[in-house]
């Protein structure tokens, strides 16, 4: 059960915008963008609010790929594993960061709520492969060192 000051909020944001269909969008990326993430709980109370089905609401949140169910770090990190990074090598990048941050496969977020590691099938930046995106940041030709390094700059950064 979500905390009282996140029905408050996402009141907040759904003033914004016409209570309709239409606005079920926008209205889930300003509650991901406040959050890092959709809660379930707010997705079923948005579709309430704007006179819509948890069903429809929920099959345009999963529809995206880019609506996240679960809560991710600051730093989300996608590593490109596309047949073009693939070959040149991403999965070695991913596996040092996996071991660095203490993740896998199964455990995406660190328990810092810091970093986020997530594998994608294309970056859209084939002929800078491997690559890897850090929130909007785009790396370029990484290997497991450059990635480490990229890691150390964000705690610097915290």
């Amino acid at each position: 059960m979500l905390d009282e000051s996140f029905y408050k909020k996402t009141d907040e944001i759904i003033s914004r915008y016409v209570r309709d269909a239409r606005s079920l969008i926008p209205i889930m990326q300003d509650i991901q963008a406040e959050y890092r993430y959709l809660p379930a709980e707010l997705l079923s109370y948005v579709a309430k609010e704007i006179g819509i089905t948890e069903a429809k609401a929920y099959s345009v949140a999963t529809f995206y790929e880019n609506f996240s169910f679960e809560a991710k770090g600051k730093y989300v990190i996608k590593v490109c594993d596309g047949t073009a990074c693939h070959v040149r090598h991403s999965t070695p990048v991913l596996e040092a960061l996996w071991k660095e941050l203490g993740l896998s496969k199964k455990k995406h977020t660190t328990d810092d709520m810091m970093f986020t590691v997530e594998t994608v099938s294309c970056l859209g930046a084939c002929g800078l492969a491997p690559t890897m995106m850090v929130n909007e940041q785009v790396y370029p030709a990484m290997t497991p060192e450059k990635a480490l390094a990229v890691i150390e700059e964000l705690r610097g950064k915290g």
